[in-house]
């Protein structure tokens, strides 16, 4: 298990508890009541620490490289049924957006996603899970295929933005992402998104547009990320801290200003540490969602995507 800076309380308290156990497996001494100890002790530091998160560290922990990616959710919710598909018929398959059909129990879903790598070599392949325009013209090209066949459209959001090299700027990546946002307001089936980790800029808006947007706990969703905010508006990465917190990009954030629809709720210290719990509350998720949606009609269906996101960003003095 990798910690981070704020988590070292608990690592230590981790650290003793292991020595503790070792010292009664490995002698005659009865440690059963330090270890008990250091168990209700390291159960109130977490609680502590993870229930007073400032933004920045919801970043971070948005960030874990333990922190499970897209294939993990689909191949955990679908099993053996998923079947990925490759391509966007024009340019090549990108690698950094997934997609493919996949079940829960008996219903069919669109599987559409941005995907990190777990080392230097996976990371690479994926491009750190940043988009090129073919990797949005790859989820566009599904979502119609699925639009066709009537089935419902799920979209796992993580990615720290689309790929923002001159290649990709050359191949038209404003453009691919515009003519997704401006498609998906008009898709005739359900569609679900999930922010499970990073949700940054156009590079997830060109995924985000759904009927039902929910957030995991610790994840935040901004049109910048705070390291390039501080950048900006600082000349450096040093007030990222403050950039967070001015940018109001986590769930609850999100939820006070109607941006979001729901905020799941995490296994305590993040989705990393009991993935089960977390891939059973978004199944569920899911599941209720498209079981509410599904009873709409394809008119109301637009009518009230379109309006959710037509009323964004209005208020009244």
């Amino acid at each position: 298990m990798e910690y981070l800076d704020f988590e070292l309380p608990i690592k230590e308290i981790n650290d003793q508890l292991s020595k503790c156990q070792v010292i009664g497996d490995e002698s005659e001494i009865d440690v059963t009541d330090t270890c008990e100890q250091l168990e209700e002790k390291l159960i109130k530091t977490k609680e502590e620490i993870y229930g007073n998160l400032t933004p920045w560290q919801r970043v971070q922990l948005s960030r874990h490289p333990s922190r499970p990616y897209t294939l993990d959710y689909i191949n955990a919710i679908c099993g053996d049924s998923f079947l990925e598909l490759h391509g966007d018929r024009n340019v090549r398959d990108d690698k950094a957006m997934i997609g493919g059909l996949g079940k829960i129990k008996d219903q069919s879903f669109m599987f559409i996603g941005t995907q990190k790598g777990y080392n230097t070599t996976t990371r690479k392949y994926r491009n750190f899970g940043m988009a090129n325009p073919e990797g949005y013209r790859k989820a566009l090209r599904l979502m119609k295929s699925a639009e066709k066949f009537g089935i419902p459209i799920v979209s796992f959001v993580d990615t720290p933005g689309a790929y923002p090299g001159l290649e990709a700027e050359e191949r038209g990546q404003g453009e691919a992402i515009a003519r997704n946002i401006y498609e998906m307001l008009s898709i005739k089936v359900p569609i679900i998104v999930v922010i499970i980790g990073e949700g940054a800029s156009g590079g997830a808006l060109g995924i985000g547009v759904g009927d039902h947007i929910a957030m995991l706990e610790n994840t935040w969703y901004s049109v910048i990320s705070p390291e390039s905010c501080s950048s900006i508006l600082w000349r450096s990465w040093e007030y990222k801290e403050h950039a967070a917190d001015a940018l109001k990009l986590t769930a609850n954030d999100m939820k006070k200003s109607k941006l979001i629809d729901k905020i799941v709720k995490e296994p305590l210290g993040g989705a990393h540490y009991d993935r089960e719990t977390t891939f059973s509350t978004v199944t569920s998720e899911i599941l209720k969602t498209y079981k509410a949606l599904d009873k709409l009609t394809i008119a109301d269906l637009i009518d009230q995507r379109r309006a959710k996101f037509e009323t964004m960003g209005v208020f009244n003095e």
